[in-house]
């Protein structure tokens, strides 16, 4: 029996997520969304008595896609949005690929049965891959390279396809799929945060890529923007400017180690097989080359446009406040 509330009914797979919770807490303060379905396999930080609810939603069961399914139907979900999607690699890769790929699959198994209006997936920018051939700014229709040896890159690539296929076969769901660059911030946790505030980082000797980043909270924005939205397809959501990844070290006062690349791989595999480090081997590919992508389409079909500064989302990762007159990230999209 599907649900008499009044407003919209949006579903929230990896509720605990940074990018989850702050959509939970965005849209717990919208009066045109009537309920809202927080989905993990733990209850996420939110107060008592709103009218957000917890659901225990595990997306590695075989059988969670009729689960889904019979919750869809039951609270007449408008809006479902799939965030269960993980921020930095794991050593437990099967268990990753379970929660993304197959997770994935059971999400579009049950919204293929109880159709939602609209159906908004988390992806990132690291789906294109870092490549000698990218140009300076990759569009949406740009080829998701992923990465030879990374499972963390792979996942969120056959993610992303089996969501292709769903739109195709699903005309009458709006399907958007929004591509976040590194998200930087005082308080979201994911690989490029992990990995620049070590005090030390490596440098491939011979190169000096640009690096693109957005702050955690115009990521936030422009997912509360893509919930509110009819537009459909991938969206690039980045932030404003780039630097060279030197530059970026010198702002963050971290001490640059130059290395030759085969040495650097070799230390980097010895450091993440042993856990040392939180960052696989792989990923010195994204220091080599460039992965930098075009928000123009955000811009104009989502109304997204970042509002702070590469610098700022750097200064601000480190807990450093602005200068008189700078803009105020806690009100940067009041």
């Amino acid at each position: 029996m599907a649900s008499s509330t009044t407003g919209r009914v949006v579903a929230v797979t990896g509720a605990c997520t940074y990018l989850g919770g702050e959509l939970l807490r965005r849209l717990e303060e919208d009066p045109r969304y009537g309920r809202v379905l927080a989905l993990d396999i733990r209850p996420p930080a939110l107060a008592p008595g709103g009218k957000t609810e917890f659901i225990k939603i595990d997306l590695t069961q075989p059988t969670i896609d009729g689960e889904l399914a019979t919750l869809l139907e039951r609270h007449a979900v408008d809006t479902f949005v799939h965030g269960a999607f993980l921020s930095h690699p794991t050593h437990a890769s099967d268990w990753a690929h379970e929660l993304e790929d197959v997770g994935t699959m059971h999400v579009l198994n049950a919204c293929a049965g109880v159709e939602p209006r609209r159906l908004v997936m988390i992806s990132t920018t690291l789906v294109y891959g870092a490549h000698p051939k990218n140009p300076n700014f990759l569009t949406e229709d740009a080829e998701l390279r992923g990465h030879r040896d990374s499972r963390f890159v792979n996942d969120k690539v056959r993610a992303e396809r089996q969501v292709q296929r769903y739109a195709k076969e699903h005309p009458r769901v709006e399907v958007a799929v929004l591509r976040f660059a590194p998200i930087l911030g005082p308080t979201v946790s994911n690989l490029y945060t992990r990995f620049l505030a070590r005090p030390v980082a490596l440098v491939m000797m011979g190169h000096d890529p640009l690096m693109q980043f957005v702050h955690e909270q115009d990521a936030a924005f422009a997912l509360q923007r893509a919930v509110e939205s009819h537009a459909t397809g991938a969206f690039n959501i980045v932030g404003k400017g780039v630097l060279p990844y030197t530059t970026v070290l010198a702002l963050l006062g971290r001490v640059p180690i130059p290395m030759p690349q085969l040495v650097a791989r070799q230390l980097t595999k010895v450091l993440w097989t042993t856990q040392i480090v939180g960052s696989p081997p792989s990923f010195l590919d994204f220091l080599l080359y460039l992965c930098v992508a075009d928000g123009a389409r955000a811009r104009r079909e989502l109304g997204f446009s970042a509002r702070l500064s590469i610098k700022r989302t750097i200064l601000d990762f480190l807990g450093i406040p602005p200068d008189d007159g700078a803009i105020d990230i806690a009100g940067a999209h009041a």
